[in-house]
């Protein structure tokens, strides 16, 4: 919400400077998201009429003008924008003013002719961006007046950051209403007056969805002149609020709209057909809109519509077979309520954002139409002329917001706020904010007004004191809390010393979005179903992430394309699948490193991650819980066929998955290098094996050492579960230090090195134990896996 300040103060002007307004409006709720200057610095610039015209005599593009400074004083200027004519008023720079830029205008010549000043466009005040031509001011601007003071230049224009429950703060006359209130002061609201009624001329209304639009109005204006100019003061309020002049008719409900925060819509009278319905769109039916875009429309959007076609988006956008132009004559203006639920969702499902359908989601006072209806009729016959017919009102009342009573407790108030505020102060503040209060026992009975979307309860009620009284003035006062210590079962592993695990290992925590892009999820996880938002905040952001592998890779592409060439992300959060009982959530933690292994350093020679490393993190994760998993070759759609494991435990529930990020993904997303991930069930990581106490043998250990030919498929873990199925208990660990393929070993075999471990709590082992051991785990390898001794 931008607005000028100058503005603002024709209706609540407080004895306060710029800077403390702006701190009173953060500190009350109304955060200021910027304060800028109205205009660029600029001085030496009057208005001034062309009096003369002669062309140049050594240059055709130039023009030698005779122009009126005011003061008797008449000044040749040479100029050469196209829409200079005799009579015309625009800025003029004298010998000696300073421009935006620190550009100073001296006396000169061009092409041999003097030149006393520069005749100015917007772009050279700094007004706009661009320009065609001159700066056309009205003929009535006082010619030699400082444009500054004409255009009310030394202003400032505040930006407003409203939360959405404030809905009313998005107009001039709402955050009026809040200043006042804030000092304490009176607001002078500008009066909207019944416009005389000179014709009779009606266009029929009906509302067919008065669930979505219980109030509907709307005035026929006859004779109105289109091509009228609107005023600089209503220009320049609209350019101060991110709006350009598109003419009287459009200023105008813009200006309404910024002015009292009621959207309007202004017809061509003459393309409207029969009566003016207000219904849901039929399955199929097209609209053109203002901006050219053609939308296809279903049974929840609300439309305005005539006996043949649909005419606008209701409290989005107009259709531009109806939009006004410098021909109509004749305006149908309508003024409607649309119900927040309704108008919830709609603008953004179309891929449109707009200020009426900013205002219209947020909720508008039900209670406004009339008196904004007559407030634009006025402005409207005061600029372009004609004639107002009577209004058109259709109002459902049973379908209006009510406003009940809340019980405010004057008990309450002191306990929330932790300060007793007088009573007095309280009917005061609640008054002023346009609120119906009345005395009852112990309090007050208090009634929002229609503007008021957000007071329902009593806490609501006790917020707007606290911020009315000043959050500064509240008391500061420490917690009185009785804490009990919670129970911190050892049979489960803390999820931050997860966090603090990775985050020693080197990896940075990444918080992403829930929701992902539809094609990256499906690419992806092709398997499962998307779950898709009603409300999406864009395209990009359309469904429910079932992996949170969606939004890492997003991070890590950004910061790869940022030259970070040493990479490592994790994050904890939930992903959602659809199940037969519906939509689960299920919290997981999920890593990826791609890059450089270490940062470049002289001592050791770089290298790129590979598969092992990121195992390697992801047993450590896997070690704080104690329990045994399994890795087993798996095959996942997002990840390398080659060089991809599903973790699982080992009673053989799915754990989690790690690899390499399948290439053709590598390539799809952009990635220069191979990208590792893992992703675990929070639910199983967290789950730990209970520690239980063993005695240190107070004897020697031995180690000795195999060498077996295996078939290639035999995982290096089977081997590993056949030693601890021979259930000898002198083996105390198992070490797999080496594979080998080549000479020596058949094709389609291979040799793993194992170094056996092996320790008695009662004696030291003989040789003739050690080897009846041996031979018994050798036995059980050779019965179960056909495994021998190599040569």
């Amino acid at each position: 919400m931008r607005f000028s300040e100058v503005w603002l103060r024709e209706l609540v002007n407080p004895p306060v400077a710029t800077q403390e307004l702006v701190d009173q409006l953060t500190m009350a709720g109304l955060e200021v998201d910027s304060v800028e200057p109205a205009a660029a610095e600029f001085s030496g610039v009057v208005v001034g009429e062309v009096l003369s015209i002669q062309p140049h005599p050594n240059a055709d593009k130039l023009r030698v003008c005779q122009v009126d400074v005011g003061g008797g004083e008449v000044l040749q200027i040479v100029c050469g924008a196209s829409n200079v004519r005799v009579g015309l008023r625009a800025p003029t720079a004298l010998v000696g003013a300073l421009l935006p830029g620190d550009f100073r205008i001296k006396k000169s010549r061009l092409r041999g002719e003097i030149s006393l000043g520069m005749l100015c466009s917007e772009k050279e005040l700094g007004l706009a961006v661009d320009a065609d031509g001159l700066m056309e001011l009205p003929d009535t601007a006082p010619v030699g007046r400082d444009i500054r003071d004409y255009l009310a230049l030394n202003d400032a224009i505040l930006e407003l950051d409203l939360t959405p429950n404030r809905a009313d703060c998005l107009s001039v006359e709402g955050v009026a209403r809040e200043v006042a209130v804030l000092n304490r002061i009176d607001c002078a609201l500008p009066e909207s007056s019944d416009c005389e009624i000179t014709h009779q001329q009606t266009m029929p209304v009906h509302i067919a969805a008065p669930q979505a639009c219980p109030r509907y109005l709307g005035r026929l204006l006859k004779g109105i002149d289109s091509t009228a100019e609107t005023p600089v003061w209503m220009q320049e309020r609209l350019r101060r609020s991110g709006l350009r002049s598109l003419g009287p008719l459009v200023d105008v409900t813009n200006y309404v709209l910024l002015e009292m925060g009621q959207p309007l819509h202004a017809f061509d009278a003459e393309k409207l057909t029969g009566t003016i319905t207000v219904r849901m769109a039929v399955a199929g039916e097209q609209l053109r809109l203002l901006n050219e875009q053609t939308v296809e429309l279903d049974e929840q959007i609300l439309v305005i519509a005539d006996d043949e076609k649909p005419l606008a988006l209701a409290g989005i956008m107009g259709g531009s077979d109806t939009a006004v132009s410098d021909s109509t004559r004749d305006v149908f203006l309508e003024c409607a309520f649309f119900t927040p639920e309704a108008m919830m969702g709609k603008a953004r499902r179309l891929g449109l954002h707009t200020d009426s359908s900013h205002r219209f989601e947020r909720g508008v006072d039900p209670f406004l139409q009339q008196s904004a209806l007559q407030r634009a009729t006025q402005l409207i016959l005061e600029i372009a002329g004609g004639s107002a017919g009577p209004v058109t009102e259709v109002v459902i009342s049973d379908n209006l917001p009510r406003r009940e009573p809340v019980l405010l407790r004057k008990q309450r108030i002191s306990r929330i706020l932790g300060v007793a505020i007088d009573d007095g102060e309280v009917q005061d503040v609640l008054q002023r904010l346009g609120m119906a209060v009345s005395n009852v026992q112990g309090g007050w009975s208090v009634t929002a007004p229609g503007f008021r979307f957000d007071i329902g309860i009593e806490a609501d009620l006790i917020e707007e004191i606290g911020r009315i009284h000043g959050y500064d003035n509240l008391p500061q006062s420490e917690l009185l809390m009785r804490s009990q210590l919670g129970q911190a079962p050892e049979a489960r592993v803390e999820l931050d010393r997860c966090k603090d695990l990775l985050v020693d290992r080197d990896y940075q925590e990444a918080i992403t979005y829930s929701f992902v892009d539809r094609d990256l999820q499906q690419a992806i996880a092709p398997e499962d179903e998307c779950i898709a938002l009603q409300n999406p905040i864009s395209s990009e952001l359309a469904v429910m992430r079932s992996t949170l592998w969606c939004g890492l890779l997003q991070a890590a592409l950004r910061n790869s394309n940022r030259q970070q060439n040493r990479i490592r992300l994790f994050e904890s959060g939930l992903r959602f699948l659809r199940r037969e009982q519906g939509v689960v959530q299920e919290k997981m933690l999920a890593g990826l490193i791609l890059g450089s292994l270490h940062d470049e350093q002289w001592a050791e020679q770089g290298r790129q991650v590979d598969f092992f490393d990121l195992k390697a993190d992801v047993e450590a994760l896997l070690a704080l819980s104690g329990g045994k998993v399994k890795f087993r070759p798996g095959r996942h759609p997002a990840l390398h066929p080659g060089q991809s494991a599903e973790i699982v435990s080992a009673d053989g529930k799915p754990f989690g998955w790690l690899g390499m990020l399948h290439p053709n993904l590598e390539k799809q997303l952009g990635f220069d290098s191979p990208v590792f991930l893992f992703e675990l069930a929070q639910e199983m990581l967290l789950q730990r094996a209970v520690p239980h106490f063993r005695p240190l043998s107070k004897f020697p250990s031995v180690r000795r050492d195999l060498a077996l030919i295996v078939d290639e498929a035999v995982l290096a873990e089977e081997i590993i579960a056949c030693i601890d199925a021979c259930q000898e208990p002198a083996v105390q660990q198992v070490i797999v230090f080496d594979v080998y393929r080549g000479k020596g070993v058949v094709d389609g075999s291979k040799s793993v090195a194992l170094g056996l471990v092996l320790q008695d709590n009662t004696h030291t082992l003989t040789e003739s134990e050690i080897d009846a051991i041996i031979n018994k785990v050798l036995q059980g390898l050779s019965d179960n896996m056909n495994a021998k001794l190599r040569d």
